[in-house]
């Protein structure tokens, strides 16, 4: 069930990025009287649902991703050839002015870069921001094993990242000073004092693949603080209360809870013996637990209070705007990174199957639409990439024809199609072998 639900929300998030940024082309195009002769949603010639209203033949295909509009007189690899014989209609494309035909191919990126500002947005108008201070993380971190390679220790707190101040407690705001920003040391505060520690340029890389992965350099270290007790489970069968908390296993002192979790993990079935102190710190009561195959005992602990902020609708459009500009600049900032080989690209790309693992297994709404709005300026930018074929594709030539009046010819654009199509369906055959080598 956890894959189809990824699978869904996959398709979903990716028909309404498609859906809106074909729209973004069919409206100017309809504005400047082109003929849209197809708009389809999903892929495969042999359409499952198909209606002609007008002069547009409206489908959905069977393989349900991406999605096209066929305009009258475009050089593209679905154009009729027999048609760009004949002399150009006023309806076609071809036929329209430069700065027209500039409108139509921006307006689906235009559209994808909107949409992104008004879902981010929508956000934070809705939800709000919630966020674990610094200060709040009062026991620090606990380090995962990138963390450990970097000089992190337990009880560490990352203050700040190639000079930037962390003000909040989070490792993917330390990872992105790493990666995207190449910040050369970060400063962490230890035992009431603070070290700096030089990140390793040969890290850079591994920390890419690493967060691909969805695993995070540190989380919060928190105390042990048993908040409820799961009725029926076995720590009620043993007579163990909410005011209760353990305090040792198997004479083993346990502090924090990722320690009572990793206890708990490797004792899967088996009887341990648990040391608990009442909530006056007066008593102290043994009891012997059996553990679960799955590594529980039917309690839940109390975790730290994230500090939360609510913003008004023009304080939300705002922030939603600076959001989608700031992960715009990031994208912009990684692609550079590839090209100068500071990333590997076998470490930061990934197929739609790599986007499907980023969704929520439980469908979380706010997972679905903050993934959902980054995809929408990643598509922009992807699109607006000067590759034929693409839209930045189009964009180029058309710059190209303003600026000297040339106008490349149908062969010469044909054939540029027809290279920069294969180019990315090459890629897309690339991206999907990295994620297959991945799960071996």
């Amino acid at each position: 069930m956890d894959k189809v639900s990824l699978a869904l929300q996959l398709i979903l998030s990716l028909s309404i990025l498609v859906v809106l940024h074909e729209f973004g082309h069919y409206v100017p195009a309809k504005w400047f009287k082109t003929r849209v002769e197809k708009f389809y949603l999903f892929l495969i010639h042999i359409f499952l649902v198909k209606k002609k209203i007008g002069d547009t033949e409206w489908g959905i295909g069977w393989i349900p991703f991406g999605g096209y509009v066929k305009i009258s007189g475009m050089v593209d690899e679905s154009m009729d050839k027999e048609q760009m014989k004949l002399p150009p209609q006023p309806w076609e494309f071809r036929s329209k002015k430069a700065w027209q035909r500039l409108i139509i191919m921006i307006g689906g990126v235009t559209v994808n870069f909107i949409l992104g500002i008004i879902i981010f947005a929508g956000m934070i108008y809705y939800w709000g921001e919630s966020y674990l201070k610094i200060e709040d993380a009062k026991y620090g971190m606990v380090v995962d094993s990138m963390g450990m390679e970097l000089g992190l220790k337990d009880g560490d707190k990352v203050i700040s990242a190639g000079g930037i101040p962390i003000k909040k407690f989070s490792a993917g705001a330390v990872t992105k000073e790493i990666v995207i920003n190449q910040a050369k040391e970060i400063t962490v505060e230890r035992n009431g004092g603070e070290v700096v520690l030089p990140v390793p340029t040969e890290l850079v890389s591994k920390l890419t693949k690493y967060e691909n992965k969805g695993k995070n350099l540190f989380y919060p270290r928190t105390l042990m603080n048993i908040m409820e007790v799961t009725p029926d489970g076995p720590a009620d069968k043993a007579g163990i209360k909410a005011d209760m908390n353990v305090i040792a296993v198997n004479d083993k002192p346990v502090t924090f809870q990722h320690e009572f979790r990793q206890i708990l993990q490797d004792n899967k079935g088996k009887e341990v013996n648990f040391t608990l102190i009442s909530s006056t710190g007066q008593d102290t009561i043994k009891k012997g637990i059996t553990i679960t195959d799955k590594g529980t005992i039917g309690i839940a602990m109390k975790q730290l209070e994230f500090s939360s902020e609510k913003f008004g609708l023009i304080s939300s459009c705002t922030k939603g705007a600076s959001m989608a500009v700031n992960f715009l600049g990031d994208q912009l900032k990684a692609f550079g990174q590839i090209f100068s080989g500071k990333i590997k690209a076998k470490d930061s790309l990934g197929s739609v199957f790599s986007i499907a693992t980023m969704f929520d297994t439980g469908w979380d709404w706010r997972v679905f639409w903050n993934i959902t709005a980054s995809l929408s300026v990643l598509l922009a930018f992807f699109n607006l990439l000067p590759i034929p074929a693409l839209d930045g594709g189009y964009v180029m030539f058309l710059i190209w024809e303003v600026i000297t009046g040339k106008v490349p010819s149908d062969k010469f654009m044909e054939v540029v199609n027809y290279v920069g199509f294969f180019l990315l369906i090459g890629l897309m055959i690339f991206a999907v072998g990295l994620d297959i080598s991945r799960l071996f």
